[in-house]
């Protein structure tokens, strides 16, 4: 029987299929976003310790009331808001899943839901899985800041939800406090969603703030803060994160979670409640990538590619257009192939695959293995 695909469009992902031909290729992985190092040795040995412990059955479906306190606590040091633990936070497995289910609270077929591109690749199958029509917007092409008359004019009387993601992922674009206003003004009088991605909450630079929608009085009515434990502690592969929304779209939003995963994994919960306990844990973050930020920027200004450096997330855009006119997917793996070095071709986060000619760097990893890939970088031209 032929199944009658609910995504006939959709493959597997560019990042497993980078990750995979790095690995055959024996390339230096700065394609996937995952760090390239571990995470804090306290960290994991709470983790033993509530393993050992007997932490290792059901918790609450909505998480365990430490968590869920501690993560209202840093909300409150980070965003100057105190979202209420029983009823407004919520552990789920994963960014992704938040991602998913609270898009899955609220859109219903024929529903129109507004995507700024370059977008991450699981917004829109989630809004095509339940039915909604996604509208693209592009993101200008200069910095990868929001067009916002753009915005305006892709709304209508069926949008339901408008999609955000600050630090920008891919560009590391981090939206100011005049984003933040420019929202708050086009869905003022409006009765539509906002789905927040922050999962890059706790890495910016050069002194930038991320500023939550949850922390704006009137956006924090609309919005779903989705964000990820996984990426601000170096552990991606535990698929842990979190959404933080009002009341009664909360109680929406767990009718999805609680039968698409139910719950997630108990001793990681109770390590990562104790683990909160100290704020410079996560207050440290954005230093300890900006080195990383630094090194690597310093390193791509000798490659011949012309860059921005990011302002947020541990991603690097770099363009090539003024080197040659290859296809970017083209170049990514040419890259992998020859110099050993893997990205992601930046074609992949457009709905049409619009080629501006940017790749994207992951620079979470070693400094030895940054320096490494930087060397290997500087054939670049020899490949064109």
């Amino acid at each position: 029987m032929a199944i009658g695909s609910k995504l006939p469009h959709v493959g597997t992902t560019i990042f497993t299929v980078m990750s995979r031909m790095a690995s055959e290729e024996g390339a230096i992985n700065l394609s996937q976003g995952f760090p390239g190092f571990g995470a804090d040795p306290v960290l994991l040995e709470l983790v033993g310790k509530y393993t050992r412990d007997g932490y290792n059955q059901y918790p609450p479906m909505s998480g365990i009331p430490q968590l869920r306190r501690r993560l209202a606590e840093k909300t409150e040091l980070t965003q100057i808001y105190f979202p209420d633990p029983e009823t407004e936070v919520t552990i789920v497995s994963g960014a992704t899943e938040a991602l998913f289910s609270a898009v899955t609270a609220v859109v219903r077929p024929g529903d129109e839901v507004v995507l700024l591109e370059p977008a991450y690749d699981s917004y829109e199958p989630a809004v095509t899985l339940n039915g909604g029509v996604p509208v693209y917007v592009p993101l200008n092409a200069e910095d990868f800041s929001v067009d916002w008359e753009r915005v305006e004019k892709a709304l209508s009387p069926k949008t339901r939800l408008i999609m955000v993601n600050s630090p920008h992922n891919p560009s590391g674009y981090v939206w100011t406090e005049e984003d933040i206003d420019s929202l708050a003004t086009l869905v003022r009088d409006r009765d539509i969603y906002l789905v927040s991605d922050e999962v890059y909450e706790h890495i910016t630079f050069d002194g930038r703030k991320h500023i939550s929608l949850g922390s704006h009085p009137e956006l924090r009515n609309k919005t779903f803060v989705c964000g990820s434990f996984g990426k601000t502690f170096h552990v991606t592969g535990w698929k842990i994160g979190y959404c933080i929304a009002p009341s009664d779209m909360t109680v929406e939003f767990r009718k999805i979670h609680q039968f698409l995963t139910f719950t997630t994994v108990t001793p990681i919960q109770y390590a990562l409640a104790e683990y909160l306990e100290e704020p410079n844990r996560y207050l440290s973050i954005p230093a300890f990538y900006q080195s990383k930020r630094d090194l690597f920027a310093g390193g791509l200004t000798r490659t011949g590619l012309i860059f921005t450096p990011a302002r947020g997330s541990f991603f690097q855009l770099a363009s090539y257009g003024h080197l040659s006119q290859i296809g970017d997917r083209e170049l990514a793996e040419r890259m992998t192939r020859r110099l050993k070095v893997a990205c992601i071709p930046v074609s992949v986060f457009y709905s049409d695959r619009r080629d501006d000619k940017f790749i994207r760097f992951c620079f979470a990893k070693e400094e030895a293995e940054l320096f490494e890939a930087l060397e290997r970088l500087q054939g670049l031209p020899e490949i064109l």
